[in-house]
Parts: C-alpha cells; sequence; structure tokens
C-alpha cells in the first residue's frame, strides 16, 4: 500500500511515509509508533513531517550499523531528498507550507495529500536501485 492511502485510512503525514517504508520492507515496524510526534511540523509547525517521516525511511535503509548504511551515505541522500523537495514547494517548514489553510480543514488535508505524494516518490526513487 502506498502513503496516500495510509494517510487517507488516517495516518499523520509522517506516519504515511513510515508506513509505506514498512511496507516495501524498507524499515521495521518499530519506528511507526517514532513517527507520531513527527507529525504537524514536529508538533510545532517546524520542520513538515511527511519530510522527516521520509527520512527516517530513509535513515533506516542507510544509517549507521544498516544493510547500505553510513553517516555519509544517509547525509547526502537526505540532503538529495531536502534539495528535491525544495524544488517543487517553496520551504520544508509545515507552518509556511499550510499557511492558508486552517490547522483541521479538509483543504488543508488535500494540500497536505499532495505533500505526502511527492515525498513518497522521491523516497521511492531514492531506494529503488537499493531494493533492486
Amino acid at each position: 500500500m502506498d502513503a496516500i492511502k495510509h494517510f487517507e485510512e488516517g495516518y499523520s503525514c509522517s506516519e504515511s511515509l513510515v508506513r509505506e517504508g514498512i511496507d516495501l520492507g524498507i524499515c521495521d515496524e518499530s519506528i511507526l509508533s517514532a513517527a507520531t510526534a513527527f507529525s504537524g511540523g514536529l508538533s510545532s509547525g517546524c520542520l513538515c513531517g511527511a519530510i522527516s517521516g521520509s527520512l527516517m525511511v530513509l535513515s533506516s535503509l542507510y544509517g549507521k550499523n544498516n544493510k547500505f548504511g553510513n553517516e555519509v551515505k544517509a547525509k547526502k541522500i537526505a540532503a538529495e531528498f531536502v534539495q528535491r523537495f525544495k524544488e517543487k514547494f517553496p520551504a520544508t517548514c509545515c507552518r509556511v507550507l499550510s499557511k492558508d489553510f486552517e490547522f483541521h480543514s479538509p483543504e488543508r488535508r488535500e494540500h497536505c495529500k499532495q505533500i505526502v505524494e511527492y515525498c513518497s516518490k522521491i523516497m521511492k526513487e531514492l531506494t529503488l536501485y537499493e531494493r533492486v
């Protein structure tokens, strides 16, 4: 299942990306609960939860002590992810990205759905060659 389906089921933005990472076999189920507080911009409006959830998945694959991992590679992949995100969206801050919407409105959720979808796309592209 993909991140959008999880988001539509009620998972938060960060949880949706982690749930997709679990479904794809990239990361372990144990990090799903850790992703909860990352939604809503770290629950404070800061870094977009879809970005932080994606980076949790990528770090699970590329971080220290993992199959493909090392700290240098994990940071390089994270920087590439953020760069690609910024090519499409004006900021990485949840508060900035959603400034035109009421927090719990259906319009904001629809806007965030587009962000979740784009983060999913980048995340899968950055991990595809490792999963082949």
